[in-house]
């Protein structure tokens, strides 16, 4: 007579609704350990997207700069001569520039031996490394300088002292508006202020100068009338051309004492050496995120050693081995997943704040966002798959007995 055997009864499978439910009851039960470990994995991911966030804003505030100001814009100046002395540019150099096809502006400054003061009583030595220019009139729409108050140079200046400070220029000087009353002390004697400009990123020399008129440069301050900076507009798609043919062009007789530049090279090169940086504050970020994963994997484990009633309870009634070690795995992920949410919200806060105390456009891109949150979960779980083993191996005799 056969038997018939009764059939094993299958395990009840549990829904994803009832994994998260089980997941974070474990959490709920130790709410302070829960924040502390979720702050070591938040700090390492607000580094991460501060650091991104930061360097993104800074690159679109010099995309804009560069965007508004143009990366068209070529400097002359002079340089060393063939016998190793300071050479001169022809006097007649912004002419012969002027001349190059592609060229659309050309304007210069000069350096004088004058000194400029806030009073007649500043000592003669304390100049605050303000330098006094002669400059054209064409000089702001050539390198797009901003005079943000009163005005700019005309001819008419020619038969006054007027004076245009740069804005650190005007910062030293203690002077704040212009016109009537707005004086400094320039090459021996009084000078009204005219105008302001407003900081300049593309040609920042201009920020610590005190500009005055060509002719009243070269009647009233023993000016020589020599150049020491021509600027040039050239068209967009011709710059390299421009550019390679500058020195030549400026000085005929002696290219090799003509330094050419193109001022955006350096906002550029100055980006490049923030990136440089950014990388290593992402390594720290790094270093951080690891550090916050190590203290999940270390509350996951203490939880085990913790909850091993628990476990051989859930075992004794029937739990199997897989559905333990989900649990623990889904703990560690939400642990994770909680870390990696307050650390996005809070990098992009510090990228926020920083931008706004920069006056830079707030700009953190998606994949930062969604790398950090991948970087949680990865984290998570490898910081809970030994734990949840673990947790998942125990018999449920020894766990009621340990307990």
């Amino acid at each position: 007579m056969s038997t018939v055997r009764p059939a094993r009864p299958r395990p009840a499978r549990m829904s994803p609704a009832d994994v998260m439910r089980v997941g974070g009851s474990g959490l709920r039960s130790r709410p302070m350990r829960v924040f502390l470990s979720a702050l070591g994995i938040a700090i390492g991911i607000a580094a991460m997207i501060g650091v991104v966030g930061i360097s993104a804003s800074s690159s679109e505030q010099l995309n804009r700069t560069l965007d508004a100001l143009g990366t068209n814009l070529l400097t002359v100046a002079p340089g060393q001569s063939f016998g190793g002395g300071d050479a001169r540019l022809p006097v007649d150099a912004a002419k012969m520039i002027g001349a190059i096809g592609p060229v659309e502006s050309v304007s210069q400054v000069g350096l004088t031996d004058a000194k400029v003061y806030r009073n007649d009583h500043v000592p003669k030595e304390e100049t605050g490394g303000i330098g006094v220019y002669a400059a054209r009139t064409d000089l702001p729409g050539t390198v797009g300088a901003r005079v943000v108050a009163g005005r700019w140079l005309t001819g008419a200046d020619a038969r006054y002292p007027a004076v245009v400070l740069g804005a650190r220029a005007a910062e030293q000087l203690a002077v704040s508006r212009v016109g009537d009353g707005a004086q400094v002390w320039l090459g021996g004697r009084w000078c009204t202020v005219v105008g302001i400009l407003g900081p300049d990123e593309l040609v920042p020399e201009l920020d610590a100068a005190a500009l005055v008129g060509w002719s009243e440069a070269e009647h009233d301050l023993g000016f020589d009338g020599y150049a020491t900076t021509i600027y040039t507009r050239a068209s967009d798609d011709a710059v390299a051309d421009v550019q390679a043919v500058l020195g030549a062009t400026a000085n005929p007789e002696d290219p090799s004492s003509v330094q050419v530049s193109r001022p955006s090279d350096a906002l550029t090169a100055k980006q490049a050496a923030h990136s440089a940086l950014n990388g290593l504050l992402l390594g720290l970020g790094a270093v951080a995120l690891l550090v916050g994963g190590v203290g999940v994997a270390n509350t996951m484990v203490i939880s085990v050693l913790e909850r091993r009633a628990e476990i051989g309870l859930r075992r004794a009634l029937g739990a199997t081995r897989a559905q333990i070690r989900t649990q623990f795995l889904c703990e560690s992920l939400l642990l994770s997943a909680l870390g990696g949410v307050s650390g996005v919200l809070l990098g992009i806060g510090i990228t926020a704040a920083f931008a706004a105390s920069q006056g830079w456009p707030t700009l953190v891109p998606a994949w930062a966002m969604a790398g950090g949150l991948a970087a949680t979960l990865v984290i998570g779980g490898l910081a809970g798959f030994y734990p949840a083993l673990r947790a998942a191996r125990l018999p449920p005799t020894e766990a009621l007995a340990a307990a």
